[in-house]
């Protein structure tokens, strides 16, 4: 089977969805034909005009309800028309793994786009976390449409920072006029430091930049406070690191590293540790690939800090 790239629009209810993928679809320098198939999980107030498009290769098919997304169903709609391209515009109330569970094998995701109507936005993330969240996590553009300068542009900004670094933002207003978001975002340490200190306080944002660029960090020493846990699978190594809260309560998880321990300090299970060390990028038992791994030079019992549950705010 051919791969298939699937662009996923998502956003809530009258956001902005289904005009962006119209308009798209009409221009020539994006359409040249591939056949694409449309697959829409939501009804909204418009409607897609196929005549409008400039070949005949647009169809279009609807999924009523989230438990009708399953890969026999995907299957389907890919043996029915043989697609180039999936457009998927996705229900703002659908859980993402929804989707990405249900994905065939050759369907991979190309491009996320989240579209936010502004007057909703702050909302909808006050009331419905979750699913703003896993939005915003998994788009390479947020736009932020209708807006207007009585909206705080810094509250929108920071929203999303605290999701996600890399994730590009405009801001569309009501005449029209895109703007880009162009806020710097320095990190809250100094990466060129003989020793990178790592604030409690600024834990979250350091795993999340960790993560995100891994090879930066690739011989660099650091200092944290980190809670330290054995592993079976590293008998003579441990992981540090700290309860990270992403979203909500229920979606805690363990942010930590493989640590290497050359000098043998011994190690209390689930005690805090000031730890120094320096950072390589390679091969580990608890990952199974590779991934950070501090090898350990200096560590100092301490106390658990005042929030040991880290978070972007």
């Amino acid at each position: 089977m051919k791969d298939v790239p699937v662009y996923l629009f998502l956003g809530f209810l009258e956001s902005g969805k289904t005009k962006f993928i119209q308009e798209t679809l009409e221009d020539t320098r994006f359409n040249q034909g591939e056949s694409t198939v449309i697959l829409c999980c939501e009804e909204g107030i418009e409607e897609y005009d196929l005549s409008a498009f400039p070949q005949n290769n647009v169809r279009i098919e609807s999924v009523d309800s989230e438990a009708e997304l399953t890969s026999a169903r995907l299957l389907e709609i890919e043996k029915k028309y043989s697609p180039d391209r999936i457009m998927c515009e996705y229900n703002g109330m659908f859980k993402m793994n929804t989707l990405l569970s249900a994905l065939p094998e050759n369907w991979s995701i190309a491009q996320v786009f989240f579209f936010v109507d502004s007057s909703t936005f702050i909302t909808y993330n006050n009331n419905m976390r979750q699913l703003v969240y896993e939005k915003l996590n998994m788009a390479d553009l947020v736009a932020f449409n209708r807006f207007d300068n009585s909206y705080d542009r810094d509250l929108f900004h920071k929203t999303v920072r605290a999701v996600s670094r890399r994730a590009e933002i405009i801001f569309e207003y009501k005449d029209g006029t895109v703007v880009p978001d162009d806020t710097v975002d320095p990190l809250p340490f100094d990466l060129d430091a003989p020793v990178v200190k790592i604030e409690d306080r600024d834990y979250a944002i350091w795993y999340q930049d960790l993560c995100e660029e891994m090879k930066k960090y690739d011989g660099k020493t650091l200092s944290l406070r980190v809670k330290a846990l054995k592993n079976r699978n590293i008998p003579d190594a441990f992981i540090a690191g700290r309860d990270l809260m992403t979203c909500c309560v229920e979606d805690i998880r363990l942010a930590a590293v493989a640590c290497r321990n050359p000098n043998d300090f011994a190690i209390d299970e689930g005690a805090w540790y000031n730890v120094t060390g320096k950072m390589e990028i390679r091969f580990s038992k608890a990952y199974g690939k590779k991934g950070p791994v501090l090898t350990v030079e200096k560590m100092e019992k301490t106390e658990q800090p005042e929030q040991p549950v880290a978070t972007f705010y």
